[in-house]
């Protein structure tokens, strides 16, 4: 919306009030808070849940003249998407709604902005009849967008069908000669539709921020998968007839060897997504009955995620912040692949930036490209192994070094003695815990009292999925509400009066008091934007400083569940306490975090 003139502000405010949307008593509630916090009146009534966003946009529209539409529902047809391409829907925010009387329909965010409406008419050649959305409603139909994939898809394999018809009645007339030269150059030329077909899968994947893409072959089908949001989702199924074309134009896309078949290849090409440039990492892998293909994802566009938009709280954050304050040492983070260990590594990185220190990382690949950072790709062709990087780096007079994972005892060895000679050292390790970070260096026969002097802080962490948009309430049954006992007993306040204090020290507003009574939890709708209720994900961690009492377990070689035990005792917040403690802050479910963080150690 273009900015409002008082008359109509007040206008707004009066139908508000007059409509029974909001009291008196809330209006002037929320005018004392957009005070308070500096923002407008409008954005606090929304962002504090005194109104929807519709029932706002639909006001301003009333106050405005303006002819407006609720898209929050509405389901467009794919023929009227065809109207408005995709690209520059997404960056006028506006979504075409059919035709009337030679004019296009659109509903727009900004609808009484003249000079936004002439020149998207003038962009898309022709002249328009506009209607004002809320944003909601907006992406509702910009999602849509991305829902008929496929459709495309299908038409072009029915196209590629059709040219292989052609090519098999030329070929049956005597010209088998000239059809496999057109066989060959189909997986060739851009506009081919095997292309078209590979082009709308990326982007399909690249739009909805999926890390992965599988591509794999069955019987009589090739099936494709998407990793979105941690989860994996059949997109659609190809016929079986598409499967070499198709893996065909990604070996050659990635400069990999089209006629071999019996071994694993690997590779690497780029993509452009609504002006974004995204690496694609190729694995290739011969199955029973084709070939595999794996597409992993790595927007390049840099980031600039903190870490409490992470999800890092309370105890935890505070101890990563006092990690950081040294001089030298190690943080390490652990976990799973994909688990987000690298986007923390990055995180700290942008937490300690500045001009005056030189920070340089090693990395495989290069995830985020960011501003003042000396980033090197590791390249084993070339001999640059994370080893031979990382002896260079201590040439290169480094007050920061971050690497991307160590892998074998040599880089341990280097990453500890990096450590020990003045500087902070950044790195990962795939265990399941915080805790086994440690045991884990010894199996790599870094010796014990070195473990002990370098390592600062430890990071354990997973990814859980965000409750939508679209979410509700509802009282946990008993057996959540034992659960929520079991695990978070001794962390939550016992009394009033406790309250605000354990709620500061955790870092969660207005904590629950520990209750035999059903806990206040929330749950997300089904959706096309958010599949199962979920959009989107956060981590949940477990931090621990290296203490005197943990130092004396690494020099005896204690197991990890002993550290682990001794940490939790100590005050640490395990993964699965962090994410109830989202979970009962409405951010995520209870099954969510069952899913991927395993039962703590009783201390």
């Amino acid at each position: 919306m273009s900015v409002l003139s008082a008359d109509t502000q007040q206008q707004v405010e009066d139908d508000l009030v007059a409509e029974g949307i909001l009291t008196p008593d809330k209006l002037a509630l929320a005018k004392e808070k957009a005070k308070e916090s500096n923002n407008s009146l409008f954005g606090m009534l929304v962002s504090g849940k005194f109104i929807t966003d519709e029932q706002l946009t639909k006001a301003i529209a009333q106050a405005t003249n303006m002819p407006y539409v609720n898209l929050s529902t509405a389901q467009i047809d794919t023929k009227i998407l065809d109207l408005l391409p995709q690209d520059i829907a997404e960056r006028y925010m506006a979504v075409p709604l059919g035709e009337m009387q030679h004019r296009l329909v659109v509903a727009m965010l900004d609808a009484d902005n003249v000079q936004a409406v002439d020149f998207l008419s003038k962009k898309i050649g022709r002249p328009l009849k506009v209607y004002v959305a809320s944003e909601e409603g907006i992406k509702n139909v910009l999602k849509q967008y991305q829902q008929h994939i496929s459709e495309v898809v299908a038409g072009q394999m029915d196209q590629m069908e059709q040219q292989d018809a052609t090519e098999e009645t030329a070929r049956q007339g005597g010209e088998a000669a000239s059809a496999t030269a057109n066989k060959n150059i189909k997986t060739l030329v851009q506009d081919s539709p095997i292309s078209k077909a590979l082009s709308a899968i990326l982007e399909f994947a690249a739009r909805n921020k999926a890390s992965d893409i599988h591509i794999e072959p069955l019987q009589d089908t090739l099936k494709i998968r998407c990793r979105i949001d941690g989860i994996l989702r059949e997109v659609m199924q190809l016929p079986k007839s598409s499967e070499p074309p198709l893996v065909s134009r990604i070996k050659i896309l990635s400069s990999l060897k089209i006629d071999e078949h019996r071994t694993p290849q690997d590779g690497e090409f780029s993509i452009q997504v609504a002006g974004k440039d995204i690496d694609l990492r190729i694995a290739i892998s011969p199955v029973v009955w084709g070939e595999q293909v794996v597409i992993r994802l790595l927007d390049k566009s840099g980031t600039s995620l903190k870490l409490e938009q992470m999800g890092y709280r309370g105890r935890s954050l505070r101890m990563i912040r006092a990690g950081l304050k040294q001089t030298n040492g190690m943080i390490l983070t652990s976990g799973p692949t994909g688990s987000g260990k690298s986007t923390s590594l990055y995180a700290l990185i942008q937490e300690i930036k500045t001009d005056a220190i030189n920070i340089v990382t090693l990395e495989d690949p290069v995830e985020y490209k960011m501003q003042g950072v000396n980033q090197i790709q590791v390249n084993a062709d070339v001999g640059l192994t994370f080893a031979t990087g990382l002896r260079s780096i201590l040439r290169q007079d480094p007050d920061v070094i971050m690497v991307g994972e160590i892998r074998d005892k040599e880089t341990a060895e280097l990453a500890v003695q990096a450590a020990l000679t003045g500087h902070l050292v950044f790195s990962t390790l795939h265990t399941n815990s915080a805790a086994g970070i440690l045991p884990r260096l010894l199996d790599m026969s870094i010796e014990p009292f070195l473990i002990a002097s370098t390592v600062k802080v430890v990071i354990g962490q997973r990814l859980v999925r965000k409750i939508g948009e679209n979410k509700e309430e509802y009282q946990s049954p008993e057996i959540e509400t034992d659960s929520i006992h079991k695990t978070l007993k001794g962390l939550l306040p016992e009394s009033e009066a406790k309250r605000k204090e354990v709620s500061e020290d955790l870092g969660y507003d207005n904590l629950p008091l520990m209750t035999e009574n059903a806990y206040t939890l929330s749950k997300g709708k089904d959706s096309p934007g958010s599949p199962g209720g979920y959009s989107g994900r956060m981590g949940v961690y477990e931090v621990f400083p290296v203490s005197e009492k943990i130092q004396q377990q690494i020099l005896s070689r204690s197991t990890s569940s002993e550290i682990q035990r001794q940490a939790q005792v100590e005050g640490m917040i395990t993964m699965r306490q962090d994410g109830y403690l989202k979970a009962l802050s409405g951010l995520t479910t209870l099954n969510e975090v069952n899913r991927v963080a395993a039962a703590d150690i009783v201390a």
